[in-house]
């Protein structure tokens, strides 16, 4: 019999997967509607915070791109917290992420200068809002696509109506293509993206799917990879990892695997990706808040990533651009050449 949390994992699986069927106007009704026209009303203090900024965000090439070195996350925004067995927090994110706070923070991030932003289907809506009502900040969004069985490239089309300004595959489905030694059927999403003019791209929670397509010179324009160190309290015991579990199920057994990690093997990770030719794009560097940003920023840098995509609330976008701004400056032990 499956356990709660197995259900629970299960069951988000299955929206991820049937998320594509869904018509983008029906989407609209994900985010409330903002009652005020945050452009004629932010504060002075939301002005002043820019005071605060010891630098100029540096940044790099995602094909014809110039990108961020830091890009903004969606999981705050769309209310995916990965706390482990904590069970209030995504509420907590809904609740204060409204469309406003959503707007107001896109805002900050840009006039801070990170430029872009990655996000699903479902966050498209408000980030159009947010598009609208600023116009003049040109913030990159690069979406994250899914290849649903009924129809592979439909949420990968709602994308691409939506604007956006480069793709890749969600991690979960590349490690299932991978696993299932189906490099060819994840190439047709790929193939779709890249003949749309924008970058393409494979995500990945697994190494293995990493290797996979190195081994197979697979064509993509950047990986888009998890990436952390392992020491911190509640990863999984390294006797304990086992392939491509990071795309589940979940236990509830204190020896097996509950969203609780999303590199399982760091130290091969650094390897792969030193070899690997094209842009990295880390992600989940803190391992979902475990790791201290300041470590997990530099840990990311000085083992290869060329960008990091960091989920971040308005109180901490200042703080997180100084400090990419002062590891950037001061890296040290950085092996791998850039390749953006």
């Amino acid at each position: 019999m499956k356990t709660n949390i197995e259900s629970l994992s299960a069951g988000r699986r299955r929206f991820l997967k049937g998320l594509a069927g869904i018509p983008i106007l029906s989407l609209a009704g994900t985010f409330g509607i903002s009652k005020i026209d945050l452009k004629e009303n932010l504060s002075d203090e939301f002005y002043q915070q820019l005071d605060q900024l010891k630098g100029k965000m540096p940044e790099g090439k995602l094909g014809k791109l110039t990108v961020s070195r830091v890009i903004l996350g969606c999981n705050p925004i769309i209310a995916w917290s990965h706390a482990r067995d904590l069970i209030y927090p995504n509420r907590l994110m809904k609740a204060y992420m409204t469309d406003d706070k959503i707007i107001e923070t896109l805002h900050l991030c840009r006039l801070a200068g990170i430029n872009a932003f990655v996000l699903t289907t479902e966050a498209f809506p408000v980030f159009n809002k947010y598009r609208k009502a600023f116009p003049d900040d040109k913030m990159l969004a690069i979406a994250m696509g899914t290849m649903p069985e009924r129809d592979i490239l439909s949420n990968i089309k709602i994308c691409v109506d939506n604007g956006a300004d480069a793709v890749y595959v969600h991690g979960r489905v590349c490690d299932a293509y991978a696993r299932a030694n189906n490099l060819e059927g994840l190439a047709k999403g790929i193939d779709y993206i890249r003949k749309q003019g924008l970058p393409a791209g494979v995500g990945a929670h697994c190494l293995e799917t990493i290797e996979k397509c190195e081994k197979d010179n697979f064509s993509s324009d950047f990986y888009m990879k998890t990436f952390h160190h392992d020491k911190y309290w509640s990863a999984l015991p390294e006797a304990n990892r086992e392939p491509y579990i990071e795309i589940g199920p979940n236990y509830t057994d204190h020896n097996k695997y509950c969203d609780n990690m999303w590199d399982l093997h760091p130290l091969r990770t650094v390897q792969v990706i030193k070899e690997a030719k094209k842009p990295f794009i880390a992600f989940k560097i803190m391992a979902a808040g475990a790791i201290q940003p300041r470590v997990a920023f530099r840990y990311a840098f000085e083992n290869g990533a060329d960008f990091i995509c960091v989920g971040m609330f308005d109180f901490q976008v200042i703080d997180n651009v100084n400090l990419a701004c002062e590891i950037l400056g001061d890296l040290k032990n950085r092996e791998r050449k850039w390749y953006s």
